[in-house]
């Protein structure tokens, strides 16, 4: 019996191959995401550390000095969260080029598994037809001899 042998094998398989390196561009930018907005968390959290400190400093005993150098925390805070906005958008740009380039690989490895079921399907046809043409010659042989 005839084996079936997609032609375009080795194209699937590099299809294959591209998704799965696709896949790790994706994760690792998804990660860098992740780490800038933990970041971020941190410097939300460090600020509102300095607001509270400046505002137990105005209620209890006045201390200028430190009330100066919490409000220069809080202002440099705010410019390094600013900053880390600009990082997490441009992460998240590269994580939806990311996306977008993924998208596309399992795209291209969908087409060719489809098209290895098509070719596989009009094998199995082949292979019936093949099949059904050998059993009626053979029917033919036997009635056909037998009628003589």
């Amino acid at each position: 019996m005839a084996r079936f042998r997609y032609r375009m094998q080795n194209i699937l398989e590099l299809d294959e191959k591209l998704e799965e390196q696709q896949k790790a561009s994706f994760s690792l930018a998804n990660a860098r995401l992740q780490e800038e907005q933990q970041i971020l968390q941190q410097l939300m959290l460090k600020k509102a550390s300095y607001e509270q400190r400046v505002k137990s400093y105005a209620t209890g005993t006045v201390d200028i000095k430190e009330i100066h150098r919490c409000k220069e925390g809080v202002r440099v805070t705010d410019i390094q969260i600013r900053e880390q906005m600009i990082e997490i958008r441009k992460a998240q740009r590269l994580v939806d080029v990311e996306r977008t380039k993924l998208n596309a690989a399992m795209l291209e490895r969908k087409t060719q598994e489809k098209l290895k079921e098509k070719a596989f399907d009009a094998f199995r046809a082949e292979m019936a037809a093949e099949e059904t043409k050998v059993t009626d010659e053979l029917i033919s042989y036997k009635y056909g001899t037998a009628a003589q």
